[in-house]
């Protein structure tokens, strides 16, 4: 990330952390049904579910879980969600900066430190909060009106069960495939991101505020959109499989490829463009804005001390 002005105290490690978590935390909120309806858009056509209500479109697929399971269908999972930001999102991107210092050779960060700290901060981010991701597809996913009956009844129900059932390690059910996904995701989200904002800011297109971050953000989201769409409907359905549908992720993949052909590694990718573009945008104007004036009051209470 570009770094702060003169007169700007960097933000410590601290507070990039708390920062990137609350602001992923508010980011999911908002955008929390566009989610859900990705989910539902990307197991269509699958086993059992197909003969389920249809989904049509993003907005299609709102308007008939909201009316066919309840407006409250649209935030199934979002517990899991929220604790899944604060596991992992906290960790990817409050650590990005202080892992790319890392790697950095010199005084500029060049583009292989960017990579690999986004690689860095992906791997380690997944593995720890693998689990409430596999709780959150499931509660996305499962309907109470078709196919097989719901499996869990909220989240802590959903953690007991799977622990029970497929033991500790169907909670880290699909971390291969979501490590690929998350891989690609954080490279991809955050470099374009670091890299559009220094390019506006240092020629002077954009001053570093909320309108450079906007645009940057909107640019990193489409560009990681595009790139983790077949991975990211590979890890949905894999993590939502019952055991013993796939006897493999890449079983899944080539179960997808020969039954439903390649644009299936494509469904719901406008969803998720929509998701994650403001996912993005929301997340990173207020990462942005609380790192600053996390440090200003820290400096207020410096000067008064």
């Amino acid at each position: 990330m570009v770094g702060p002005t003169d007169s700007e105290v960097p933000p410590t490690m601290p507070i990039k952390i708390l920062s990137a978590g609350v602001a992923a935390c508010v980011a999911d909120v908002i955008t929390f049904p566009l989610d859900t309806a990705k989910v539902r858009l990307q197991i269509q056509g699958e086993g059992q579910i197909s003969t389920a209500i249809r989904y049509k479109g993003v907005l299609g697929t709102i308007i008939t879980l909201a009316k066919t399971e309840g407006p409250v269908k649209l935030y199934s999972g979002l517990p899991a969600g929220l604790q899944r930001q604060i596991s992992f999102a906290s960790l990817r991107i409050g650590l990005y900066d202080t892992v790319q210092e890392l790697f950095a050779t010199g005084k500029e960060s060049s583009l292989g430190s960017k990579i690999s700290a986004g690689l860095t901060t992906g791997g380690v981010a997944v593995f720890i909060g693998q689990p409430t991701e596999v709780v959150k597809v499931r509660l996305q996913a499962q309907s109470h009106l078709h196919g097989p009956k719901p499996r869990y009844t909220g989240t802590y129900n959903a953690y007991r069960i799977i622990a029970t059932t497929e033991g500790l390690t169907g909670l880290w059910k699909g971390t291969t495939p979501n490590l690929a996904r998350n891989v690609i995701i954080n490279c991809t989200e955050l470099v374009t991101y670091d890299l559009m904002k220094e390019t506006l800011v240092k020629n002077q297109l954009l001053a570093d505020d909320v309108p450079c971050h906007m645009v940057s953000a909107v640019i990193a989201g489409f560009c990681t959109t595009l790139l983790s769409s077949p991975v990211d409907v590979v890890k949905t359905r894999f993590v939502n499989s019952t055991p013993g549908q796939y006897p493999s992720v890449p079983n899944c993949a080539m179960t997808m490829l020969t039954k439903e052909g390649p644009s299936a590694f494509f469904k719901g990718l406008l969803p998720s463009f929509l998701r994650l573009g403001s996912w993005n945008v929301i997340m990173f104007v207020c990462f942005e804005q609380l790192k600053r004036e996390l440090m200003k009051s820290r400096q207020t209470v410096d000067c008064a001390t």
